[in-house]
């Protein structure tokens, strides 16, 4: 594992619509991990969703273990007020020195914008986090999300894909001023699409054997973002983001990390 810098990673926050099929099939490619039938497979496993109430969430995992690769999802998240839940997407290593990549969707309330929270961990240390008010509408329809890492800047443990719908209404919300609203319970996000082009382990063993070649193992592998993808996320950051830990320097009086003051 080695220390990373937030802006080598690939993470792209895509807002498309999916026009074209799939060949994922959640009974296949994922597991239920907890919420006592609030996680639903459906569609012969072209459908996933999470449930929350008052009593529990849900959540569901990879069945797959991935050293490196290109993930996609599609989300439709809840719906109407969202306030106190969060939808996480992520991926993670096992372990107390864990490394993982996040989104988190905190809900709001009625026409008030989803908030992105992203963070980045790595031997079992976060504090890179970045926020995001969504420039769309994520309950409307199905919209993909993408997490690419590769091995040209940045190494990671072998890590799993994580969804979860969760109740966090002591700090989601406005810093946990505005409570779930149990009444419009059970809140609902809905999965589809789910793809991987990844270097899956199997038994320790890499799928991809030499990461740092190219060829069939897939542009994903040395991908990185363009003069475009450059420009789009610059975008983002100008118009919506709303925090960065670079800086905030209150919260680091010792000084900012270094990947903050070399980027």
């Amino acid at each position: 594992m080695a220390m990373i810098s937030y802006s080598t990673i690939v993470v792209a926050l895509l807002a498309s619509f999916m026009i074209c099929s799939v060949s994922a099939n959640f009974q296949r490619d994922v597991e239920i991990t907890w919420g006592d039938g609030r996680g639903q497979i459906t569609n012969n496993g072209d459908l996933l969703t999470l449930s929350l109430d008052k009593a529990s969430g849900s959540g569901f995992q990879s069945k797959n273990e991935y050293l490196f690769g290109k993930i996609d999802m599609q989300i439709k998240l809840v719906a109407g007020n969202s306030a106190g839940t969060v939808t996480a997407y992520y991926l993670k290593s096992p372990g107390s020195t864990w490394d993982e990549i996040d989104f988190e969707f905190l809900g709001n309330l009625s026409g008030d914008p989803y908030t992105l929270h992203t963070n980045v961990f790595t031997q079992g240390k976060g504090d890179r986090e970045q926020q995001f008010k969504l420039w769309f509408d994520p309950t409307s329809d199905f919209h993909t999300y993408s997490i690419l890492w590769n091995p040209q800047r940045i190494i990671f443990s072998p890590m799993r894909m994580y969804s979860s719908l969760w109740n966090a209404e002591e700090w989601a919300t406005r810093g946990g001023l505005v409570k779930t609203d149990w009444s419009k319970a059970p809140f609902t996000a809905s999965y589809r699409g789910f793809n991987e082009e990844a270097c899956v382990v199997i038994n320790g063993q890499s799928s991809c054997p030499n990461v740092s070649g190219q060829g069939s193992t897939g542009s994903w592998l040395s991908q990185e973002l363009d003069s475009t993808g450059q420009e789009q996320m610059r975008w983002v950051q100008n118009n919506y983001m709303i925090y960065n830990y670079c800086t905030d320097a209150k919260r680091f009086p010792q000084g900012l990390p270094r990947e903050c003051l070399a980027a």
